[in-house]
């Protein structure tokens, strides 16, 4: 059976066994605690994924030895067989501790289908009982939903080519193999055509997919779900070269459905995770940039909250750069690109979320980066208007703080604004209201 080490952000990740039933530490027994260390170091090595620093760090403590700290990535690190990480933002409730992290995932599982490369069309909270499952067993439930969607709207066939030795004539005759196979068989026709079957390379994935994925899930409901779908791909064969039929699989208007299936067929199939980091020798992991994660949820909820009122909201705008001129001729260099612009009549807002927890403290201005200010400063002059807004999320620290603003006396206004992710509903309707005012 697999086991499931749950931790959040910033939490540490201990190997040593003094100190496993500590609660200020999530302990793994040795041996597996130095396989994730063989992870972090593999893509600590690798230029292409030098930014593993940002997600783990392994540093050394006194009494406890080398500790694994956890920050900006969260998601899924299957480090053998028999055992699974999986890391979960650190989210602030106002309605207390999380027991159980199951708010926690809900969220984190909502944040992520606002993402636009993440394979699922529609997250189904009732059909997934995701305070129950681990992030993976919810992952092959999404896949499975979207099966049970392709078999209801009907698997699809395709002109497949065949070779056979038939008794008649149909299709292309092959010379070739005729003269090799039926020289003393001259009642036999050696013939190429095409057959309209549902035996495609995106169904021989999918059933492969199924089958991979009856070996791994520990769930009861996924296994028999499992068992059920199998039987609508009984005349399909599995894959037997996933790379081949990948590259044969194609997706037009009649072949839609197959979209979010083949993406998530890569993942299971091809060790592929939706970021940098993805499958290698020792480790094979699903890991999201909690960054990323967070403005893409923000910007979808401001689009859904703000477009139906006469804002216009521009994610990533890029029409404007640091820099017009060069040497006195017109050169565009340094573009920027503010998360969210919104714009109604001749009122401009400029947004910036940042995944980011702030500190109670106004001395070290609640820890607010000087980068970011001067970031903010650059986006107000450019755009020519006074109103940027900072947006992190609502912590524990901060709860107390609703309106923070810093003005540099020159006509820039930069305000802080606190989601809060767990009501996320009322907390857009907040943020519309100190807009409009």
């Amino acid at each position: 059976m697999t086991k499931l080490l749950e931790v959040r952000e910033f939490d540490t990740i201990i190997g040593n066994q003094d100190y496993q039933y500590d609660n200020r530490y999530k302990y793994l027994e040795l041996p597996v605690f130095e396989k994730l260390k063989s992870f972090i170091c593999e893509f600590a090595g690798n230029n292409d994924n030098s930014d593993v620093l940002d997600f783990m760090r392994i540093n050394f403590k006194r009494h406890l030895g080398d500790v694994i700290t956890i920050k900006n990535y969260v998601g899924l690190i299957q480090i053998s067989n028999s055992c699974q990480i999986q890391v979960l933002p650190k989210i602030s409730f106002s309605s207390g501790e999380d027991i159980g992290n199951s708010r926690t995932k809900r969220i984190f599982l909502k944040m992520l289908c606002s993402m636009k490369d993440f394979p699922c069309k529609v997250f189904n909270e009732a059909s997934i009982k995701s305070e129950k499952m681990s992030l993976y067993e919810i992952f092959i439930s999404m896949y499975l939903e979207e099966t049970r969607r392709l078999v209801k709207n009907g698997i699809k066939s395709g002109y497949i080519s065949q070779e056979d030795n038939l008794r008649y004539c149909r299709g292309k005759f092959l010379i070739n193999k005729q003269l090799q196979y039926n020289i003393a068989h001259k009642e036999r026709f050696y013939m190429a055509y095409d057959e309209f079957l549902q035996d495609r390379p995106e169904n021989r994935l999918i059933k492969s997919t199924l089958l991979k994925l009856q070996k791994q899930t520990t769930s009861v409901k996924n296994s028999s779900e499992i068992k059920q779908l199998l039987t609508a791909f009984e005349m399909i064969a599995p894959s037997v070269n996933y790379q081949k039929d990948f590259a044969k699989s194609f997706i037009d208007r009649s072949t839609q459905d197959y979209k979010t299936l083949l993406q998530w067929s890569e993942v299971f199939l091809m060790n592929k995770g939706f970021t940098t980091f993805s499958g290698n020798k020792s480790a094979v992991a699903l890991l999201f940039p909690m960054e990323k994660v967070y403005e893409s949820y923000v910007a979808q909820q401001i689009k859904k909250f703000f477009v139906p009122v006469g804002w216009n909201v521009s994610i990533q705008d890029k029409s404007h750069y640091l820099f017009n001129y060069k040497n006195n001729e017109i050169c565009k260099k340094f573009q920027l690109r503010p998360d969210i612009v919104l714009k109604k009549e001749n009122h401009v807002v400029i947004m910036d979320t940042k995944w980011k927890r702030l500190e109670d403290n106004s001395k070290s201005n609640y820890g607010i980066t000087q980068a970011d200010m001067y970031q903010m400063y650059a986006y107000s002059k450019k755009y020519r208007t006074p109103d940027v807004w900072l947006l992190y999320p609502f912590s524990d620290g901060m709860h107390s703080k609703e309106h923070i603003f810093f003005d540099t006396g020159d006509g820039t206004n930069v305000k802080l604004h606190f989601i809060n992710l767990e009501h996320i509903e009322d907390n857009m309707k907040e943020l519309l209201k100190s807009i409009d005012v």
